[in-house]
């Protein structure tokens, strides 16, 4: 047991160096290339954040376990906009551009609702057997990943003028960095999740709930991580896009593969877990226009914290 809680503190630490690591790589690249800090966020940052949920569902669709490859996401995009989202927020506002609120915030909204469609409403409306993502949805959910990506990159160049004070890094030792912060991300992560699993399995709780909770908050340290790094630099850019980002990516490309691999079930997802998703989406769009008119300001952060509280709360309760 000691052991298990060495390796747990060992992962965390890991993780946040490469946070660090990452989001000074990831600024480096978008001021070489002359590509926004939100694009950059929105797809290496984001890409690189959600590699530990895409190992966990994908292991859970080779394994058969639907439960976990869709708890994953679902607890996953959850954590990231009520927590991480919320933290941010409270730590630094964030300012919401014009192409967030026409584009990248109701993809966002898009995206999780063709998951809820495609994974929830078969039974219900009669037109299926089961819950689940089919293959030939995966499919179609890898196909529209491909087409929002290609987009973020043709839409996602800048003229804005370098930050003043910030020392102008080589390109390589940009890469560098980001390679090095991917990589103390990733294997944190993994060794984070794993302690955590086997902790948490003394308790004997459900497939589900590890996915939702446990997993769900492991393999989100990443992007807490960077998150929080990017407001504490004033990068808040950065961290909505990575947080969008990573929301489309484990949707699209994480559900779209995993559902490729093995068609998933999802017999133990409820409708509350699916409304939640969706609240937590919608409340992103909303404070675009409410409060602070394109600010995710502090009220909006505690008030996504508190979505968060009472989410986990209803899980505890239920177990």
């Amino acid at each position: 047991m000691l052991v298990q809680w060495l390796i747990l503190i060992a992962g965390l630490a890991l993780i946040v160096f490469g946070a660090d690591w990452l989001v000074d790589g990831a600024s480096g690249i978008a001021r070489r290339a002359g590509l926004s800090e939100f694009v950059i966020g929105l797809t290496i940052v984001g890409f690189g954040t959600s590699c530990p949920e895409l190992v966990v569902s994908l292991t859970g669709a080779i394994a058969g376990k639907s439960d976990i490859s869709a708890g994953n996401v679902i607890g996953s995009n959850i954590f990231n906009t009520l927590l991480i989202l919320g933290l941010t927020a409270v730590i630094a506002p964030i300012a919401i551009t014009r192409q967030n609120k026409r584009r990248d915030i109701p993809m966002t909204i898009g995206v999780t609702l063709l998951f809820i469609l495609c994974g929830l409403s078969k039974s219900l409306l009669g037109v299926g057997a089961y819950d689940g993502v089919s293959r030939i949805e995966g499919i179609v959910f890898l196909i529209l990943f491909i087409g929002y990506i290609y987009l973020c990159f043709k839409t996602g160049r800048t003229d804005e003028v370098e930050e003043a004070g910030i020392k102008r890094m080589s390109i390589a030792a940009a890469i560098g960095l980001v390679i090095a912060g991917l990589a103390g991300l990733i294997v944190g992560g993994h060794y984070f999740v794993n302690s955590a699993t086997e902790l948490a399995g003394y308790y004997g709780v459900s497939d589900k709930f590890i996915a939702i909770t446990i997993l769900a908050g492991g393999t989100s340290l990443p992007e807490l991580a960077t998150c929080v790094v990017a407001a504490a630099k004033k990068k808040g850019q950065l961290a909505l896009g990575n947080i969008l980002g990573s929301n489309i990516f484990n949707i699209l490309l994480i559900i779209g593969c995993s559902a490729v691999v093995h068609p998933l079930h999802f017999s133990g997802i409820n409708l509350v877990d699916a409304g939640v998703l969706m609240l937590s989406a919608l409340l992103v769009f909303t404070s675009a226009y409410t409060g602070k008119k394109d600010v995710l300001d502090r009220f909006d952060g505690s008030l996504l914290l508190l979505c968060e509280a009472a989410y986990m709360t209803w899980l505890i309760i239920k177990l």
